[in-house]
């Protein structure tokens, strides 16, 4: 049995994967809830059909896409669960843990260059395409049109805060408090971002801090991305996809807190099922109250590694660490899900772990789509997680109106990123009421 605890106000609902019953809770994710009940592989690989999980759980990695309620190409770590929800696999026949379109990677076991996938045919060439189009799709249409447009909204506040993390959490509040009219926009369902995957942080001062964002008089959009900013459109405009509406945004000021994205370290078989982000394995833990597995390696010699190693070992795992420099992975057991990884010492001698999850820790690299498409520099720092967002020590970027805080520029503490943002808020609605 995976869960350890459920909150008591979680309400049990039931969903059906390929036709076949899972308890789950409403709220949680699909992914969440398939990895509670050990339905481990999720997705195929486009071009290999390699089995497929989720690695981030958090919306970024595209690993688990799946068909939900009839539509094809959702993300099954973000999509909730509700009562007779039909979940399916996609790029699989006849299912995604068995599929046999996977005798694909058996037979290119050095790859496939698929650009000579040609005969001197032009009706065979034509045969072939279809074939190769086929085993690469992703799926059908779904299975009926939707039944409304989305409705577009407009929204014009002092100051809009992208991302509900603890940066972008402590720049709303700060915002709201200084009189500034604030909207707060995060992807997720709930506030919190990092911080729900921390095992070194208090739940209930999660819950503390998203609290204080609304008393402060923010507005907060929830289940809602920022997907583009259109710089040309009478000044600029941001556009929110919401949950059953578009909304165009035009702020005096503009907040990105968008964070940073899981990212995975180098290793032969990287990509195998049980190979997770270990925020993702936090999240599960801390979040969901999921035990991730039985035996846990730990990739990482950072303050979050050693936080979740000593958390899995509370929760009944048996965890053990990989530093990631003098031992190294030198490969990875298990083609469906991981059974066990190979480890290199500094001396050159390999041992092997037996193991059935591998939670990899490396710095996040900056989220910075978003602020570079509103025009913000940029800069490459490695120690940092790559391409982060230039501000100066009041959270300036080098466009007027917008301010950028947390770990989209460059990776932090929790604490760091929570007070960058109280700066960035209350200097944005000083700027923005003035």
């Amino acid at each position: 049995m995976r869960r350890i605890r459920t909150t008591a106000d979680a309400e049990p609902v039931q969903i059906e994967f390929e036709g076949k019953p899972v308890r789950a809770f409403a709220g949680e994710s699909v992914a969440v809830a398939l990895f509670a009940a050990d339905i481990r592989v999720l997705s195929r690989s486009l071009k290999y059909h390699r089995p497929r999980s989720f690695f981030c759980l958090e919306g970024h990695c595209g690993a688990c896409l799946m068909r939900i309620g009839g539509v094809p190409n959702l993300r099954a770590c973000m999509e909730p669960c509700e009562n007779g929800l039909a979940v399916e696999g996609q790029n699989a026949y006849p299912s995604p843990d068995l599929d046999v379109l996977g005798a694909v990677d058996w037979l290119f076991p050095k790859g496939m260059d698929h650009h000579t996938l040609l005969t001197g045919s032009k009706i065979l060439n034509s045969v072939v395409n279809k074939m190769v189009r086929q085993l690469s799709g992703l799926g059908e249409l779904p299975d009926a049109p939707a039944e409304t447009i989305p409705e577009v909204e407009h929204r014009s506040p002092d100051v809009a805060v992208i991302g509900g993390g603890p940066a972008g959490m402590a720049a709303a509040t700060a915002a709201a408090r200084a009189g500034a009219k604030t909207l707060l926009v995060d992807e997720h369902a709930e506030l919190g971002g990092s911080l729900r995957a921390d095992p070194r942080i208090d739940p209930a001062d999660v819950a503390r801090r998203a609290a204080e964002v609304r008393a402060a008089g923010a507005a907060v959009m929830t289940g809602t991305t920022a997907s583009a900013f259109f710089p040309e459109d009478s000044g600029g405009v941001l556009v929110l996809a919401a949950p059953r509406s578009l909304v165009r945004v035009r702020a005096r000021r503009y907040v990105y807190a968008t964070g940073g994205y899981a990212v995975n370290r180098l290793f032969p078989n990287n990509d195998r099922p049980g190979v997770l982000a270990a925020r993702a394995v936090g999240r599960l833990l801390v979040t969901h109250g999921v035990r991730p597995g039985s035996r846990v390696c730990v990739v990482g010699d950072d303050d979050y590694a050693r936080a979740l190693s000593t958390a899995l070992a509370a929760a009944g795992c048996d965890a053990f660490a990989i530093d990631g420099r003098t031992d190294t992975i030198a490969g990875v057991r298990g083609r469906v899900w991981v059974k066990g990884v190979d480890v290199r010492s500094a001396g050159g001698n390999t041992r092997r772990e037996a193991c059935d999850l591998i939670a990899v820790s490396a710095p996040p690299a900056p989220a910075s789509e978003a602020p570079r498409q509103h025009g913000c520099a940029v800069a490459l720092d490695p120690a940092r997680g790559g391409y982060a967002v230039a501000v100066d020590a009041d959270g300036h970027t080098s466009v007027a109106d917008v301010l950028a805080c947390g770990d989209v520029c460059g990776h932090g503490d929790a604490n760091a990123a929570a007070a960058a943002g109280i700066r960035a808020g209350a200097v944005a609605a000083r700027e923005a009421t003035a």
